[in-house]
């Protein structure tokens, strides 16, 4: 029987199957989402119009586009961080684990979690129909659930204004549904953290090359010592290896902060895998390093008679797929949006979504409770989730459905016994 690698139990995940694109699948899959949700925005306020008695078709409606809905989500998400370090959420926690399990540690990403479920749940749903406000607090809180972080829900809603408990689990059927309820999120944090325990092992002479490796473990460390700085690291020259490590170790540094802030808000998720992800911060943080890191790696993929300096094709074009995600998580359009210009965009684009927003939505939060209270919101689908009124006859008929197995439950074992 063969065994599966990382990469095989990497494809079978939902996040390869179903939350991996091309960017070019990607920008289709929001234009989509985008048209889809204009247009419903207009239906939906040619209805009330008409119910009204006012005229107008609803077609002068002027809807967000594509890279409005996107800024605006962005927005939401760099909250979601802001109000995760308020209440204390780690972006990555380590707890020991029950002893049947074999791991030395378990990770927990509760904020970098949050952040993927509010990027996944706009892929098929537009804020003009769902407003990422009201949707952010339960994106939070069911990652808190997804990654094993136990929160008290009354304690996390007592750090919201005008927040009840309910408020928060109000629309998490719609937010699972709108994540065609998968949750698992890879994140590249356990990779950063194994990729620096091997260059440790490099510089310390007991890391062991892999299978097919033209380069022992000391020759490993001989050329990692003789690197050259990376950008602004100081002089040229060999290196001792308590300083190699403190390279490594402040390499480290700046890869986790880029995996901290733009790598989650990005679509570095989306494009690329936890790895890819990992060695491209490592390549924005430390060029030489990255690159030589990467070639001990392959070296065991270069052809036969080939020099040990001489890349593989496979090398190759890693380190140009590499280039092309590191640009990403240093782009300055990436970061958080802090600026007095980003914060005036912001504002023009909220008040235009003040004015598009779908009004047969705008409750969507008391629909939700009245669904979790009394039955179906009678939901159709936008994508993943989607629009429509709420059915008083499917209400009823579910109310009375309950009630019948609630009576039932209680004939199968006989009434209360009189003492």
């Amino acid at each position: 029987m063969k065994s599966m690698n990382e990469d095989d139990l990497y494809r079978s995940s939902t996040q390869f199957r179903l939350w991996s694109f091309t960017e070019r699948a990607l920008a289709d899959l929001r234009s989509s989402t985008n048209s889809l949700a204009a247009q419903r925005v207009r239906d939906a306020i040619k209805r009330s119009r008409t119910k009204e008695g006012q005229p107008g078709s609803g077609d002068d409606v002027d809807c967000l586009t594509v890279e409005e809905e996107q800024k605006l989500v962005r927005f939401y998400c760099s909250k979601a961080m802001d109000f995760s370090d308020f209440c204390g959420f780690p972006t990555s926690v380590k707890a020991k684990p029950p002893p049947y399990i074999r791991r030395r540690f378990v990770d927990l990403f509760p904020q970098s979690t949050a952040l993927q479920i509010l990027k996944r749940f706009y892929l098929s749903n537009s804020p003009m129909t769902y407003h990422p406000k009201s949707l952010m607090p339960c994106a939070l809180f069911l990652a808190t659930k997804c990654e094993n972080h136990y929160t008290v829900l009354s304690d996390f809603a007592s750090k919201l204004p005008k927040t009840s408990p309910e408020d928060v689990l109000a629309p998490e059927f719609l937010l699972t549904q709108g994540l065609r309820f998968t949750f698992d999120v890879r994140h590249p944090y356990r990779a950063l953290e194994g990729g620096t325990m091997e260059l440790n092992e490099m510089a310390l002479s007991s890391y062991i090359p892999p299978a097919g490796s033209l380069m022992t473990g000391a020759e490993v460390k001989a050329r990692l010592l003789s690197l050259k700085p990376a950008s602004g690291d100081g002089a040229a020259g060999k290196k001792t290896p308590a300083e190699l490590q403190d390279r490594i170790k402040r390499a480290h540094g700046k890869a986790r902060e880029l995996l901290n802030t733009t790598a989650i808000l990005t679509d570095a998720y989306f494009l690329y895998t936890p790895s890819q992800i990992f060695l491209s911060s490592l390549l924005a943080a430390d060029e030489p390093v990255a690159r030589f890191y990467l070639h001990v790696l392959l070296s065991s993929a270069r052809p036969s008679g080939s020099s040990v300096d001489e890349p593989s094709s496979l090398e190759i074009r890693l380190l140009s797929l590499l280039k092309e995600c590191a640009a990403l998580l240093t782009d300055p359009s990436s970061r958080k949006p802090d600026s007095e210009a980003q914060k005036k965009e912001l504002t023009r684009i909220d008040k235009k979504l003040w004015k598009c927003r779908n009004p047969e939505k705008v409750d969507f939060l008391g629909m939700s409770k009245g669904a979790g209270k009394g039955g179906s919101s009678g939901q159709s689908k936008e994508g993943a989730a989607g629009e429509g009124e709420v059915d008083e006859k499917v209400v009823k008929k579910r109310k009375l459905e309950r009630d019948r197995a609630a009576k039932e439950e209680a004939e199968l074992f006989g009434g209360e016994l009189k003492r």
